[in-house]
C-alpha cells in the first residue's frame, strides 16, 4: 500500500522582519483576493515625494473569511493606514506581511495571527441585551 503525503508547498515568513513594525498611508490601487495569499498594492508618498508601489502579502482568502474579512473589505482608491511586518529585502522592493489596516471609517481590519487572538478578530460583537 502507498500512502502519499502532502507536500509542504507553503513558503516561510524569513523574507519579513518581524521585529519590525512599519506604518504607511497611502491609496490601495488594487486587492486581490486570491488564493494562496490576498494582497494589498498600494501606492505611497515617499519621502522624496515621489509615489512609491508598496505590495502587502495577507493570509489566504479563506482564512481572512473567517476572520470577518470580505473580497470588498477594501477597493482601489480607499486612503488607508497599514501596519507591516516590512520586507528584508535590499534591492529596493516596498512591501511587507499585514498585521492590521485602519479604512477611511476608521474601521480596523486585523490579522489574527498576530493579535493575540486566533478567534474572528474583525466580527462586530454584540452585547446582551440587559
Amino acid at each position: 500500500m502507498l500512502v502519499a503525503g502532502s507536500a509542504a508547498a507553503h513558503h516561510s515568513f524569513a523574507m519579513f522582519d518581524q521585529s519590525q513594525r512599519v506604518t504607511v498611508k497611502g491609496k490601495v490601487t488594487e486587492f486581490q483576493w486570491t488564493n494562496p495569499h490576498a494582497f494589498i498594492q498600494m501606492s505611497v508618498t515617499g519621502t522624496d515625494g515621489k509615489a512609491e508601489e508598496w505590495s502587502i502579502e495577507l493570509n489566504s482568502p479563506n482564512n481572512l473569511r473567517r476572520q470577518g474579512w470580505k473580497s470588498t473589505s477594501l477597493k482601489a482608491g480607499d486612503e488607508v493606514t497599514l501596519v507591516m511586518f516590512p520586507l528584508r529585502d535590499l534591492s529596493g522592493h516596498k512591501g511587507g506581511l499585514f498585521i492590521e489596516v485602519t479604512l477611511p471609517d476608521g474601521t480596523v481590519l486585523k490579522e489574527a495571527a498576530f493579535s493575540g487572538n486566533r478567534g474572528p478578530v474583525n466580527v462586530p460583537t454584540t452585547t446582551p441585551a440587559q
